[in-house]
Formats: structure tokens, C-alpha cells, sequence
């Protein structure tokens, strides 16, 4: 009896929980535009049938009942995008699962990992202002500890100022943006003159130079991620967007071998002490395994090697020979900067054909190693189907190929031909009837005969 009761209580306490943390995401309809406006939401448009939203769904309870416990001013809702499609295209969704946040007229895309964490960092990144400030040396100091990569202006009103915070609330999906006095600054970082926007990251600070460096923007995407990092699928797009080539020591971290170790200090080396050359053009870091180059370039990279990728055009380079020293590794990178390093790959014709055959052929053996008879089945079952109708369509006997044979042959004669030949059918035709009659004749019985 004991153990009934503490059942249903575990039931009871469990139901609880359930519709609580269902109450922090709340269900959207068509009249989500009208009230949304004087909130801030974080909203994941979904599909019933898509198995990343369904993937999502445990997530993104997770993700309403942190930012309410939080006190932060998000709201969390989700929003059937099949079902009010005509709201979801308003948004710009494409595809699904899609996360937003809604902040006044503007609408933030989120592109990172869809984890808890990730996403409720970014709504509370976002959803607060896009420049904050920093009023001490020790929050400055607190901030420095909390990010790898941090943007701060220093300095009073001016129209740097105002490209800056521009800059911030276009680029506050990816980073923090600061801004402080020159007081707040320890003693060993001095500018040459103010007003400035410094990035610090890698142990050191750089300043933006507007006649050096481009377009504020530009600059930012660029220095939002440290010189040197582990690369995995999603970092490797984003670094895409970044338009530097990233090159990569692809490297077994399971295996501790003297080559894998040996890439990555190569790497990192030339990222730090050859910034001056190459942070422009290149990013750098490790990938753990070949896995995801491989299906990328569609083909086999060794491990350890090194292979530098270009995303805006799907070509790479591979060096001629092993990497041995960084005068080799940095000789590689030069001639990938200045042309003269072999291309592979690209986005041509050729190449996208065989990305579609690719992918295909990848599809089709990821289903028959995870489930050969769901394989066999939706493979097989196709072209069963197919084979027996070009089996029944080759052997059917038509009851008018003879008729048909018999036009063709006549659409090639003269009208006086075509009358020998109809007449010429009609003597046969006779002829075939006489010879019944003298069948049938002769078929007659013995009493007949004598009676005759």
C-alpha cells in the first residue's frame, strides 16, 4: 500500500512539473502580431512533422522554465508555423525549426547550437541594450574574466560612437559590446588617441583603424572570435561568414601522437606570431577527427595533416607535401594568399553534380547502416514496383498491333497500289472461304456420303 501511495505521489509531483514548465512556453496564434509589441519573445516556429523540432521541444521547456526563474523580461513561446503560416512568412521563416527573438520592430535570428545554454544566453544578450557600460576598473576586470573575446569603445560623444552602437545592434547575436572611460582602463593598455573601439582577446588588445581596417562592421566580424580555437561544424560555419579562409590542423585528439600535438603547435604558433600577416585573410584552429572535412570536400583527408578552406566558394588546399616546420606551414600559407597553391574543389557545375550524387549516395548508406530492413524497404520496395511495370509494359500483346502493322505498310502506296492491294486482300479472303466450304464438305458423315 506504501509503495502505491508513494507511486502516485512521484505521479502527481511529476504532472506538476510537467504543466509548470509547459506554463513557461506559451502556445502563439494569428493574434501573437497585435500583442507581441509591448514584450520581448523568444519564439521557436516549428513543424508537427519535423524531427528537429521534436528534438527541440524537451529543450525549449528547459530553456522557458530558465529565463523565468531567471526574472528575465523574455517571454518564451513556441508557434505552429504549418498551422499559421501566413504569421510565419510575416517573420521570414524558412525552414524548421526556426528561433527568433522579437524585440520592438526588430527580429533576431538565432543560428548557434541548439543547446539550453546557448539560447538562453542569447536572449538575455539580446534582449538587453546593445552596448552596456562599464563604470569600474573591477567590472571591467569581471568582464575581461567572463569573455574570451570582448569590443569596448572608450571615449565621450562622437560619430565613431555612433557607428559603434550601430555596429552593436546589428552584431548583438554574436558578442557583447562595452563601453567605459579611459579611467576604467588598467595602466598597462594605452591608446594613442580617443576616441577608440578595442577589441582584447588572446591576451592582448587592438585597436580599430578605420583607414587600415574597412568598414566597422566589417572589422567586428572579423576579430569576434580569438585567433586561435577548436573548430567543429558549427563554429566552421559561422566562421564562414567572417569571409576568411580558416586553416585547420585536422588531428585524432583520442590518439596522443607526437604528429597530432606537433600540427596543432605549429598552428598555433603561426596564428599568434604571424598575426600581423595573415588575421586579415585567415582564421586559424584544430578539428577533432576527419569526419566532417571529408563529407565537406568529398574526399579523404589524412590524419594529422593540415588543410586550409575556403567557404565561400567550397574550394581547399592541401599542402604538396607533410608540414615539418613552420617555415613549411607558413611557405603553404603564403602561396595559398599570393595563388600560387593548388585549388581544389570549387562551386562550379561539375562540382555541384557531384555534391547532389554525393549527398545522395551518403543518405542512402547512413539509412542502410542505422536500419537495413527500413533500407531494403524503402529502397527496394520502389524498384520492385518499377521493374514489374516495365516487365508488364515490354511482354503486353496488343490486340491491334497487327491492324497497326497493316497501316503502316500501306501509308508508303500510291492510291492504284492501295486499290491492287485491297483487292489483293479480298482474293485471299475468297480463296479462304472456298477452302472452308470444301473443309466442311468433307467433314460430312458416312450417311451422308450415301445418301448423296
Amino acid at each position: 500500500m506504501a509503495s502505491v501511495k508513494a507511486s502516485l505521489l512521484c505521479g502527481v509531483i511529476a504532472a506538476v512539473l510537467g504543466s509548470a514548465a509547459l506554463a513557461f512556453v506559451e502556445d502563439l496564434d494569428d493574434t501573437f502580431k497585435d500583442t507581441r509589441v509591448n514584450d520581448v519573445w523568444l519564439v521557436d516556429f516549428y513543424a508537427p512533422w519535423c524531427g528537429y523540432c521534436k528534438k527541440l521541444e524537451p529543450i525549449w521547456h528547459d530553456v522557458g522554465v530558465e529565463l523565468k526563474s531567471s526574472g528575465s523580461p523574455v517571454r518564451v513561446g513556441k508557434m505552429d508555423a504549418t498551422a499559421y503560416s501566413g504569421m510565419a512568412s510575416e517573420f521570414g521563416v524558412r525552414g524548421y525549426p526556426t528561433i527568433k527573438l522579437l524585440k520592438g520592430d526588430l527580429a533576431y535570428n538565432y543560428k548557434g547550437p541548439r543547446t539550453k545554454d546557448d539560447i538562453v544566453e542569447f536572449a538575455n544578450r539580446v534582449a538587453g541594450p546593445a552596448v552596456r557600460a562599464l563604470p569600474s576598473k573591477q567590472m571591467f576586470e569581471h568582464m575581461m574574466k567572463r569573455h574570451d573575446v570582448l569590443f569596448l569603445y572608450i571615449g565621450g560623444e562622437s560619430p565613431l560612437k555612433e557607428k559603434y552602437n550601430d555596429v552593436a545592434s546589428e552584431l548583438i547575436v554574436y558578442t557583447y559590446f562595452f563601453s567605459a572611460s579611459e579611467e576604467v582602463l588598467p595602466e598597462s593598455v594605452s591608446l594613442p588617441e580617443l576616441p577608440a573601439v578595442v577589441v582584447f582577446k588572446d591576451g592582448a588588445h587592438f585597436t580599430y583603424d578605420e583607414y587600415e581596417d574597412g568598414s566597422l562592421s566589417s572589422w567586428v566580424n572579423k576579430e569576434r572570435f580569438q585567433g586561435y580555437l577548436q573548430i567543429d561544424g558549427f563554429t566552421l560555419y559561422e566562421l564562414g561568414e567572417t569571409g576568411k579562409l580558416v586553416a585547420i590542423a585536422v588531428v585524432d585528439e583520442k590518439d596522443p601522437m607526437d604528429e597530432s600535438f606537433r600540427l596543432k603547435t605549429l598552428i598555433q604558433r603561426v596564428a599568434k606570431e604571424y598575426r600581423e600577416h595573415f588575421n586579415r585573410d585567415f582564421q586559424f584552429g584544430h578539428m577533432d577527427g576527419n569526419d566532417y572535412i571529408n563529407s565537406l570536400i568529398m574526399g579523404e583527408v589524412a590524419v594529422p595533416s593540415v588543410i586550409i578552406l575556403n567557404t565561400s566558394n567550397e574550394q581547399y588546399f592541401l599542402p604538396s607535401e607533410p608540414i615539418q616546420s613552420m617555415e613549411q606551414l607558413v611557405q603553404f600559407i603564403n602561396g595559398v594568399l599570393n595563388g600560387s597553391a593548388q585549388a581544389y574543389g570549387g562551386d562550379g557545375i561539375i562540382q555541384r553534380i557531384k555534391r547532389v550524387a554525393f549527398d545522395a549516395r551518403s543518405t542512402i548508406m547512413s539509412v542502410f547502416r542505422s536500419s537495413p530492413l527500413l533500407g531494403c524497404f524503402l529502397f527496394g520496395l520502389p524498384l520492385g514496383v518499377i521493374s514489374l511495370m516495365c516487365y508488364g509494359i515490354c511482354t503486353a500483346e496488343s490486340d491491334d498491333g497487327s491492324d497497326d502493322l497493316d497501316a503502316l505498310k500501306r501509308e508508303g502506296l500510291t492510291d492504284e497500289e492501295e486499290e491492287e492491294e485491297e483487292e489483293r486482300q479480298r482474293a485471299v479472303e475468297l480463296e479462304g472461304a472456298e477452302d472452308e466450304e470444301e473443309e466442311d464438305a468433307g467433314e460430312k458423315d458416312p450417311e451422308e456420303k450415301k445418301t448423296d
